[in-house]
Parts: C-alpha cells; structure tokens; sequence
C-alpha cells in the first residue's frame, strides 16, 4: 500500500469541487487550501473541516512571475504529492507548472480537447453540440491541454441555458474528481511514453451516451 500522500487544493471562489473531495473520504491528507482571493468562500468550509488556509493574493504582485513564485513557496511549505486545482482561476507560468510536474491536476468544464478557456457552456450551446461534459487532466503549459485522465459527458438538451447545462455538467464534475484523485492517491494512474494517461488496472468501458436518444 502506497504511503498516504499529501494534497494541497488551490480555490478562487466557492469551492465547490474542493467540497466534493473533502466529502469523498480520500486517501489522503489534505494539507492545505490557498486562494489567490481573501474572499473565497472555499476558505471557510475548509477551516470548517480544520484544514489549515492560506492567501496568496494576485493583487499584491506586480506580474505573475512573481505571483507564481510566491504561490509556489507556500505551495511547498506544505510539502504536496498533488496540487489540485478547484476552481483556481489564474492562468500558471510555464516555470510554475513546470515545478509541479506530473503533479499538478485541474478539472474543466468541457469534453477536452473541445472549449479550452472560458465560457464552455456558452460555446457548447452556440456550437449546438449534444454532447457536453468535463475532463481531469494534468496540466501543462498548454493551456486545458494536458494529458486526460477520465471525463464524463452529458446530453444536451435544445432547451438547456448556459446555467442548466452547467448544473448538469457540475455534477459529473463532483462525481469524476474525487475519482481521479483517489486514482492518484494508489498510484494507479501514470503517464506512458507517449505522453498519455495509462490507469492500471485498465479501466472498464462504460456505455455510450446517444443525446437526442434513438427511436
């Protein structure tokens, strides 16, 4: 059995995935939650479940080399196996995601590679996909392009808003993340020589998804 490993979970806002891995039971020590914003939401639930807070605030930082830098630092004072991004809505430096290597996952709320940035939602229903959903993926300096480790798809409807679909995709989002991690956590999940995500044991198939459904 692997040592149990260390999290460090950074939040912007609510935290709502934060929440969703702190009701999972995980594996694991969660070491610390950091925002980048004083107000955070996220902060006091976490103080609420005695996980200790801290505030690296991007405003105090003339650019994000430096913001990074000083993230980092106490990023580290925590000592992390993972670094986990929840919500974390600061674009990284190349030198940050750099340092975390492999160790460093963010959840998007699109069927990656599809509506990388902002606003999936919007996109998705601009686009009048089907089928919509959310990705785990570690991070590179490419921005939502990292290599997947599970996604988790929904359908469309011709009704849905922005804010429905949300809702629908969020979720999946509470459903997928504590899994990925937990993954994490026993070491079963490693990138091969290609770059891409290999979970051992393989993984099982699940159904597919046909939005509009068949006659």
């Amino acid at each position: 059995m692997p040592a149990q490993k260390n999290i460090v979970i950074l939040i912007s806002g609510r935290g709502s995935n934060m929440e969703a891995l702190l009701h999972a039971k995980l594996p694991c020590r969660i070491a610390a939650v950091i925002s980048n914003k004083t107000d955070a939401q996220g902060l006091e639930t976490a103080r609420a479940h005695g996980i200790a807070t801290a505030v690296v605030s991007h405003l105090d930082y003339a650019d994000r080399e430096c913001f990074d830098t000083a993230l980092a630092a106490e990023i580290d004072r925590h000592t992390p196996d993972l670094v986990v991004l929840a919500g974390f809505m600061r674009i990284l430096t190349p030198a940050f995601v750099a340092r975390y290597t492999g160790r460093l996952i963010n959840i998007h709320p699109s069927l990656l590679p599809a509506y990388a940035g902002l606003h999936t939602h919007e996109q998705a229903l601009r686009d009048g996909v089907r089928v919509h959903g959310c990705t785990v993926h570690f991070v590179t300096a490419d921005l939502d392009h990292g290599p997947i480790i599970i996604q988790a798809a929904v359908p469309v409807s011709q009704n849905d808003t922005a804010a429905t679909l949300a809702a629908r995709v969020l979720h999946e989002e509470h459903r997928i993340y504590p899994q990925a991690i937990r993954w994490l956590c026993h070491d079963r999940v490693r990138l091969n020589p290609q770059g891409r995500v290999s979970i051992a044991p393989p993984e099982q198939m699940g159904g597919p998804l046909i939005s509009p459904g068949l006659d």
